[in-house]
């Protein structure tokens, strides 16, 4: 083992608003030795993803809140580099939630080893993970599509919303995306298939801008981003639509509850369901995601964008970086090279 000492990214406040860099430091600490039945693993790469700013709060959340002066937490691609009788081989490559960090000790509780003949290990992190099974799901379970409907998705280009409008097309959807970049609109029109894509930052009324992009109405709103989106793919379902609610970036960082979306009547006029879903509770979908995202992803039925910060250092910026926009598919963190 080479490195004695490692680094950890910590929590130093809770933030109120929109987090800054002041709320993180950088600590180093001892690498620890694998004992008996241990397995040491340096960190390939890690994720930022936006759920992680619900847990930068104290008290109670859908998912336990990050600890003050603690390692952050999040998931995480690691290569094992040492083992002392462990479950785990020198080489594997484990997925886990220990990301923030650049070394963590496992005795087989932590870390589910990944087969990287697949995909690229970082896949793991985007198509293959977390973004990608909750595409998954939110269209096939909680939005039902079927074939020939209208799918509204918005924030398109980011790591869940890419996957989503080309498994949307896969299933013979006719899909409308929304981006905040030309480029990201080009990227969905020319690689991921989209029908139609605008740049919601240039359009001067997105009630208008839907209403002629889907002129029957939609079917399925697929919900990244919340505000004035949600507002306007409200006023635009059809009959009996689906609004498959995913995440709401647009209030992460609100400092007080915002009134909800002038339009929720049409919930009832236009007989909308709308389902708010927790990816962690559909785990019994994972064998089948699976199966079906490695055959799109050879296929290359699928298209995976990444953005990439190379660092641990950089971590905090990469995920300031999602709540502007920043993110072009899926925002990683390379932490280290991968050993043959």
């Amino acid at each position: 083992m080479a490195a004695t000492q490692g680094r950890e990214i910590h929590l130093r406040e809770y933030p109120i608003g929109v987090p800054t860099p002041h709320h993180f430091e950088i600590v180093t600490v001892p690498v620890p030795d694998p004992g008996p039945g241990e397995c040491l693993v340096r960190n390939v790469w890690m994720s930022v993803d936006p759920y992680m700013r619900g847990r930068m709060r104290a008290g109670p959340n859908f998912v336990p809140g990050f600890d003050l002066g603690k390692p952050l937490e999040g998931a995480c691609i690691g290569q094992v580099i040492a083992s002392n009788n462990g479950p785990f081989a020198v080489g594997d490559y484990l997925l886990a939630e220990k990301g923030w960090r650049e070394y963590w000790l496992t005795s087989g509780d932590v870390g589910t080893k990944i087969d990287p003949s697949l995909a690229p290990v970082e896949a793991y992190l985007g198509p293959l993970g977390m973004p990608g099974m909750t595409a998954y799901v939110g269209l096939l379970r909680i939005g039902l599509i079927q074939p020939g409907e209208t799918v509204y998705i918005s924030g398109a280009a980011g790591a869940v919303g890419s996957v989503a409008c080309q498994i949307a097309k896969l299933k013979g959807c006719r899909v409308i995306a929304s981006a905040g970049s030309d480029e990201k609109v080009a990227w969905l029109k020319e690689e991921a298939g989209v029908d139609h894509a605008f740049n919601y930052r240039k359009v001067s009324n997105l009630n208008d801008e839907l209403r002629t992009s889907c002129p029957q109405g939609i079917n399925v709103y697929f919900d990244n981003v919340g505000g004035e989106q949600l507002d306007a793919a409200l006023r635009n379902m059809a009959m009996f639509g689906r609004v498959v609610a995913c995440g709401m970036i647009s209030l992460y960082n609100a400092e007080s509850p915002p009134p909800g979306p002038p339009s929720i009547f049409r919930v009832v006029t236009a007989r909308l369901r709308i389902e708010g879903f927790i990816v962690f509770d559909h785990e019994d979908m994972r064998p089948a995601f699976l199966a079906d995202m490695s055959k799109w992803l050879r296929g290359g039925q699928i298209r995976s964008k990444q953005t990439v910060y190379d660092g641990l250092e950089n971590a905090p910026k990469a995920f300031l970086g999602l709540f502007k926009g920043e993110n072009f598919g899926k925002m990683l963190v390379r932490l280290a090279p991968a050993s043959a």
